[in-house]
């Protein structure tokens, strides 16, 4: 439904996207995620119709957004980040003008007005002004308006900010719910956002792609690593030493930390995810005199993902530090000295 190839935008001496490409396939929610300034809303203007692309194609069911730009804005819903609205105007009678000017047959406006505010909870808010909404609903008129014409692609740059939790909640059941009739690409840096209401997730930095899979797929990648924590009393420095021979270990860092007790450390060791090499620690740093308190077994979440791929040049392996932020596995190890 969605396909992106190769496409790049540049101002000046400054470069937004690079070579970027991706797909979303018909009905599924694609979220397109990235930290601030990485070169979402480029993208998404680019395939909205609004910004013209320095270089590569964009299509949308079938239709080229540079060649095919009037086919292409009859068949998207577009929502930006600031929503698009008529403060001075009810919610109905709003949604009646966007179904005029986006070409809704007169015969069907009424139907398509009712549909869009029943699906977007906006029944009784129908005949109240805009501005006098709360934030969350005028992000929800905003929604309405970008499906007024039932398009087969809605697209929808970070539609949550601002919001309260009960709020996000709320416009993302919506979204959701949207999901099988219509495709939708859904721009955020909220990891939440992503992991709670996308089928698959295309990761930008930088202004290129560094990765695309499903939320699953994507933590998979750092699970292929084990990566343990280690809580000793003794020398930090010897431990270190033990441990980095050990055939299966990648690296071990002594991890610089505040409030421990005197001559108590803790390490973090990376190497191959195998049963064994849990047991190879324990036994290895008992074997050496250290006095083992805590052995614990980490696994990688989506944050740890986005950080790995995100906090570095894109193309470039992330340093140790990156996966500080692991939660810890339920099948830690531990032994008293």
């Amino acid at each position: 439904m969605i396909e992106v190839e190769h496409l790049s935008k540049t101002y000046g001496s400054t470069t937004a996207l690079q070579d970027v490409s991706f797909a979303a396939e018909s009905g599924e929610i694609l979220g397109f995620l990235g930290p601030n300034g990485a070169g979402k809303t480029t993208t998404m203007r680019i395939l909205a119709g609004y910004l013209p692309a320095s270089q590569g194609t964009a299509r949308v069911a079938g239709y080229d957004v540079h060649r095919d730009a009037m086919a292409v804005r009859q068949r998207i819903g577009y929502l930006p980040e600031s929503p698009p609205l008529y403060p001075g105007m009810t919610v109905a009678n709003f949604l009646t003008f966007v179904a005029q000017i986006k070409g809704v047959p007169a015969g069907d406006r009424q139907q398509r007005v009712n549909s869009s505010i029943e699906r977007c909870g906006l029944g009784d808010k129908r005949q109240v002004l805009i501005r006098k909404l709360s934030k969350g609903y005028k992000q929800r008129v905003g929604i309405a308006q970008a499906i007024i014409h039932d398009p087969p692609v809605i697209i929808l740059d970070e539609p949550t900010v601002g919001l309260d939790p009960r709020q996000i909640n709320e416009v993302r059941q919506l979204i959701k719910g949207l999901a099988g009739s219509h495709t939708i690409i859904l721009s955020t840096h909220i990891l939440p956002e992503v992991s709670m209401t996308c089928d698959r997730i295309a990761i930008i930095n930088r202004g290129q792609i560094v990765a695309t899979d499903t939320p699953v797929n994507l933590t998979a990648r750092l699970a292929g690593e084990g990566i343990y924590e280690v809580d000793l009393q003794g020398n930090g420095e010897q431990a270190r030493a033990l441990l980095s021979p050990l055939a299966q270990v990648r690296e071990v860092a002594l991890l610089a930390l505040e409030g421990l007790p005197p001559g108590h450390h803790r390490l973090r060791v990376r190497g191959d995810n195998s049963a064994t090499l849990g047991p190879e620690i324990a036994a290895t740093l008992v074997q050496g005199g250290l006095a083992l308190h805590q052995l614990r077994r980490q696994q990688a979440s989506l944050e740890d993902v986005f950080l790995n791929l995100t906090t570095v040049d894109a193309g470039e392996a992330a340093p140790p530090e990156v996966a500080e932020g692991l939660s810890v596995a339920a099948d830690d190890l531990t032994h008293d000295p």
